[in-house]
């Protein structure tokens, strides 16, 4: 579906290898102790959630995978890790502790715990709609080298979705991935805002199929290579830079989110973040 020379291979270089540094999201991230995240703090922060799809904090400390999980169970129900190359890193079933570990790996699995920058996504994008998550919570326990250490990447759908012709959106919401014929449509209506089921899987190759009338297939590979484009056109993403304590909760329906590469030398301090994903 895509080649050397399509329209999204130099900035997607640039954001996730090459480019300087991004602006954090334009949000508040008021300062909470541990503690005294709940009651009002907690309203404000789901609040912020609900209205934005973004929603951050800087705790004095990180919450305990217990605390963390509670956290969790406020929004929804923690999705347990299944898959076993990272069962050794999940605590209490559903937080996975996102180690930097080492030099970049083609094990994909193990891509998120090494210096591999990971492609601008949806989490679960395979999955049938209601199984996939629906937030994605991130908190910092050590930031590792900061000039140095890799940055979240966030991009809105809303702003990928407005660049897309009229016949692009109708194209992509009836394809779907091949594998998974029961997964959302790439573009779906929720509520009126358009809503994205979509991993950009760099080389490796998309299989989809088409539910709509007749069609060509240059029709939806020239679809799918201009939504590839609006995700990296520049403009429109920021990014995180981790402190301790900072904690981020995402709506996996209004962004779409990625990591920009790490150092590949070992770092004198590892970065550690724990990950919770809420259905």
């Amino acid at each position: 579906m895509s080649g050397t020379t399509d329209a999204h291979i130099a900035p997607r270089a640039n954001l996730l290898e090459l480019g300087s540094e991004l602006a954090p999201p334009p949000l508040p991230v008021p300062d909470v102790s541990a503690e005294g995240f709940r009651g009002r703090a907690l309203d404000d922060f789901l609040g912020r959630l609900g209205k934005d799809g973004l929603a951050g904090v800087r705790l004095d400390r990180p919450l305990s995978d217990d605390r963390f999980r509670a956290f969790g169970e406020v929004l929804g129900t923690p999705l347990p890790e299944s898959d076993p190359t990272v069962l050794p890193r999940v605590s209490l079933d559903v937080v996975l502790n996102l180690v930097e570990e080492g030099p970049r790996t083609e094990n994909v699995s193990l891509q998120p715990f090494a210096a591999n920058p990971l492609s601008l996504h949806t989490e679960g994008s395979g999955r049938p709609a209601a199984e996939q998550p629906r937030y994605i919570v991130l908190m910092c326990c050590e930031p590792g080298d900061v000039t140095r250490a890799a940055q979240t990447v966030l991009s809105p759908m809303d702003a990928i979705g407005g660049r897309l012709t009229p016949g692009e959106r109708e194209t992509l919401s009836r394809t779907r991935y091949r594998r998974n014929v029961q997964g959302p449509p790439i573009l779906r209506d929720d509520d009126g805002r358009r809503v994205f089921s979509f991993r950009d899987f760099l080389a490796e190759p998309l299989e989809w199929t088409y539910s709509g009338s007749a069609t060509t297939p240059d029709t939806v590979n020239s679809a799918l290579r201009g939504l590839l484009t609006a995700m990296y056109a520049p403009g429109r993403h920021t990014g995180v830079r981790w402190t301790r304590g900072l904690l981020l909760a995402i709506d996996n329906t209004y962004y779409f989110h990625g990591r920009r590469a790490g150092t590949s030398s070992v770092p004198a301090r590892r970065r550690h973040l724990k990950r919770l994903r809420i259905k």
